[in-house]
């Protein structure tokens, strides 16, 4: 911990990612559950989505020249898809330490989320890699005024020389009403119908308990846009599963902290923080589970017609970290010598989820 905080104290980075302070094991961790999983009669091709600095592609790309059969890494291709420009350009070149890599990776400077990217549909099998992505995507909050009041969506209003303020408006927007749909929150389609029982309507008025909940629009638009491109991508994702200390009210609500001279202080409010501040949500991983059978369309079929009995297109599974890495990694080599290990015993409130297709369709 003293080695880390004079890493963070030396560094204009606010949070270093599990696949950076563990390197190369993490990504060797990752490497090897798609080797186990993939059928490498087919060329393996993967897409990492929100790259970093190229440390998971590389650590990926060493793990397999070392451990697959020499035909998958001769076949292998990585392509990163990263929105920042100077984040490719240090992927590039983290990669190309590496020269056999270099003809093996490429970066495309574009938003993952944005369907036009990804050009036509594309059936091969492939993997999509997502770490430390989700809890940075956009999310919608809503708000209700009490325990029977609707739900409303909640909109930002800036003034000049006045604080942002918060505006309430009826449900409209399409992410919003498919996220309360996936839910299954009462006011999905209408904006609201009034709880028939007359108690609760009593102890809402006479009690009244404000709601908000923040959805994770911006991981159903982009878990949408993947399936729609890769039917049949695999997927792995690793993210926060719960944040300590979240000082900002709703469920699955942000932690919004700033850092100062190498310590980090959070804010009470999102409205507070502008341009200044780091945003951490916590991945709801049953949530995301359900929206990635929704975006497959399996869920859509089931609700169209629940007199069939239609097999799941995906295979899922949530892991704890510890768990993951025991299960793929090689942890002894990030055991100290009196049995403590970072990789196994930290990042508590992290998990891995896995997403594959499957072939139970009828």
């Amino acid at each position: 911990m003293k080695h880390l905080d004079k890493i963070y104290k030396q560094s204009d980075v606010s949070w270093f990612t599990p696949v950076e302070l563990f390197k190369p094991w993490y990504a060797h961790g990752i490497a090897e559950a798609i080797l186990r999983t993939t059928n490498l009669s087919v060329p393996l091709k993967i897409y990492e989505i929100g790259g970093g600095s190229g440390t998971c592609a590389k650590g990926i790309l060493d793990y397999i020249k070392l451990n697959a059969p020499t035909r998958v890494y001769d076949n292998i291709s990585y392509i990163s898809v990263e929105i920042s420009s100077s984040l490719a350009a240090k992927q590039i070149q983290t990669v190309g330490e590496v020269d056999s890599h270099s003809s093996k990776f490429r970066v495309e400077c574009r938003d993952a989320a944005d369907r036009s990217g990804w050009g036509d549909v594309n059936e091969q099998p492939c993997w999509v890699i997502m770490l430390e992505v989700l809890d940075n995507l956009p999310h919608d909050l809503i708000y209700s005024e009490n325990q029977i009041s609707p739900w409303t969506e909640v909109w930002v209003e800036s003034k000049e020389g006045e604080k942002l303020s918060e505006l309430y408006r009826p449900i409209q927007d399409s992410l919003i009403k498919s996220c309360m749909e996936i839910i299954d929150m009462p006011d999905a389609t209408t904006g609201g119908s009034r709880v028939s029982s007359a108690m609760k309507s009593i102890w809402a008025k006479v009690f009244p308990k404000p709601r908000w909940c923040w959805l994770p629009t911006g991981c159903l638009k982009l878990l949408e846009v993947l399936h729609g491109a890769l039917p049949k991508m695999s997927l792995i994702a690793s993210d926060f599963s719960y944040l300590p200390d979240v000082k900002i009210p709703g469920e699955r609500a942000p932690l919004v902290s700033t850092k100062k001279d190498g310590s980090s202080s959070d804010y009470n409010s999102y409205l507070d923080a502008k341009g200044d501040a780091d945003i951490f949500f916590p991945t709801d991983f049953l949530l995301l589970e359900q929206m990635d059978h929704y975006c497959s369309g399996w869920m859509k079929q089931q609700k169209d017609d629940t007199s069939l009995k239609r097999g799941k297109k995906r295979r899922t599974l949530s892991l704890d970290t510890a768990a993951f890495m025991e299960e793929f990694g090689l942890p002894t080599k990030t055991r100290t010598k009196d049995g403590y290990n970072p990789l196994l015993d930290d990042f508590k409130n992290t998990k891995f989820y896995l997403s594959v297709p499957t072939h139970n369709i009828k």
